[in-house]
């Protein structure tokens, strides 16, 4: 369900107001698999994936026109070889450029995008394929795109040239509290599934919010339960943070109603639309996660049509049974 690529961890500091129950999951060691097996996976995930496709369409699952958008820039990329694109990335966007719940998150930040009228906007953090895919389907639109992860910042760079968008999409290697921009500067601020990994998530939002005009479009998504949590894995992946008494480093929150209100709507008021979409069985979000940590033959082709049948809509954060993820849009007044 979350994606560590794009966002580093910043040190412990006491932001909380209300005390979370805390969740510790230990990070299972991992083996690369063979060259062999990768070739096999790689055929298989080739033949398969337009499989799984139809029947997560028949399934009226979420994500999938994105997932088109994904082969399609493939293809142009593939035929103009501009840029530094690797063979594994064009499988990639072949075969499997998202994951989980990204189809969700997807789906709902392109609809409520398409229906706002800018010119300019600023991405913090979101998987790289959103906003470069959103800039080249909208030649009119200019964006900045913030990541604090060099290396990640590096490639989504690399993406950008080869779609030929460097002329109208910038590049920050910031934190959002360094955003070198004048205060209501921009039309729509996005930042998919980020702000759950910041300790002091209220004052990001704070920031994000300074920096979006009146009348302007936040988009946020994060990891949403019944009763929220503290999560902390025992692998800091990026070396920055200091462990806690028992080992751990912290990697999450996940947000219930009274979270949502106490660090997001304190903020930006209610939420003017969002949506809910959550396991269907407690549990599946994260042995789908320990497959990957652990190499195991995790399908990753076949993740449009698992997610369509393994997940649904909720209509309230109470009804969830595991977690979920809520994607949010709000106007600012």
């Amino acid at each position: 369900m979350f994606s560590l690529r794009g966002w580093i961890p910043e040190p412990e500091i006491n932001v909380n107001s209300r005390t979370l129950k805390k969740g510790y999951i230990r990070v299972p060691a991992g083996q690369k698999p063979g060259r062999l097996r990768r070739l096999s996976r790689a055929l298989a995930g080739s033949v398969l994936s337009p499989l799984y496709w139809i029947l997560a369409r028949l399934c009226r699952g979420p994500g999938l026109r994105f997932r088109w958008r994904c082969a399609i820039l493939g293809l142009n990329l593939l035929r103009k070889r501009k840029g530094h694109l690797s063979y594994s990335d064009f499988y990639r966007l072949f075969f499997w450029p998202i994951d989980s719940v990204r189809y969700f998150e997807f789906d709902f930040m392109w609809e409520a995008l398409s229906k706002v009228r800018f010119h300019n906007y600023l991405d913090i953090s979101s998987p790289r394929l959103f906003p470069v895919i959103f800039l080249r389907e909208h030649p009119h639109i200019t964006a900045e795109l913030v990541n604090p992860d060099k290396a990640d910042l590096q490639a989504t760079g690399s993406l950008v040239i080869a779609c030929g968008l460097d002329d109208r999409c910038h590049l920050r290697n910031c934190l959002i509290d360094d955003v070198p921009s004048a205060p209501e500067s921009f039309d729509a601020v996005t930042s998919i599934s980020v702000i759950e990994h910041i300790r002091d998530d209220k004052n990001a939002v704070k920031n994000m919010w300074g920096l979006l005009k009146p009348g302007g479009t936040l988009l946020l998504s994060m990891p949403c339960a019944a009763v929220a949590e503290e999560e902390y894995l025992d692998v800091d992946f990026y070396g920055v943070q200091v462990p806690d008494e028992h080992g751990f480093f912290f990697h999450q929150y996940k947000y219930d109603h009274s979270l949502l209100e106490e660090r997001i709507y304190s903020v930006t008021g209610p939420p003017t639309r969002f949506a809910i979409f959550g396991e269907k069985r407690r549990g599946t979000l994260q042995s789908w996660l320990f497959k990957r940590w652990t190499g195991q033959k995790y399908p990753l082709w076949k993740e449009p049509y698992a997610v369509a049948r393994e997940f649904r809509y909720y209509k309230s954060l109470l009804d969830l049974p595991g977690d979920g993820v809520i994607a949010m849009e709000f106007v600012k007044r």
